[in-house]
């Protein structure tokens, strides 16, 4: 009987040390199911209405298309991007798990307007991820540099048939 128990208690630990790898090192994210992304085309235009530039973006509507994002993606085009949609305006962060390549991250209110925009680095791998913090109802990940290409700022507006 004391072998059993000990048996069951030593599963049980193994599981527990190995679930609490996965969600440390971000692994678990490779197990999830997205299924297809929708696309859409994101116009970024400044106070004139002058476009800034455009991208066509995979469309991450579901917690689980969130949590997702590019960590899949090998390499995002310089006219490629993915839209985050949330159901709410609200404070949001952002993390680079399993990325391969740095992005800019572009917070947007609810009525279009950039309220933040963040130059992300690939994670130096040591496990410790930093957040990028913004507020809105939509974020925005191009290839790191497309922001400044553009001239794209904060106070800028982003339109998409998605956001309407």
């Amino acid at each position: 009987m004391v072998r059993r128990s000990t048996a069951a208690f030593a599963v049980v630990v193994a599981v527990i040390a190995v679930v609490a790898l996965l969600l440390q090192t971000g692994l678990w994210i490779s197990l999830l199911p997205v299924g297809e992304y929708d696309e859409t085309t994101v116009t970024v235009v400044d106070g004139d209405d002058e476009q800034l530039g455009a991208v066509e973006a995979r469309v991450a509507d579901s917690t689980t298309k969130r949590l997702v994002g590019l960590s899949r993606t090998d390499a995002l085009g310089p006219d490629d991007g993915m839209l985050f949609v949330h159901g709410e305006a609200e404070r949001h962060a952002y993390v680079m798990r399993e990325m391969d390549f740095p992005l800019d991250i572009v917070f947007v209110a609810a009525n279009g307007t950039i309220t933040e925009i963040h130059h992300a680095s690939v994670p130096s791998g040591d496990g410790d991820l930093r957040e990028y913090p913004g507020h809105g109802k939509y974020v925005l990940e191009v290839q790191r540099g497309w922001t400044n290409r553009t001239d794209t700022a904060v106070g800028d507006r982003v339109r998409s048939p998605v956001m309407e």
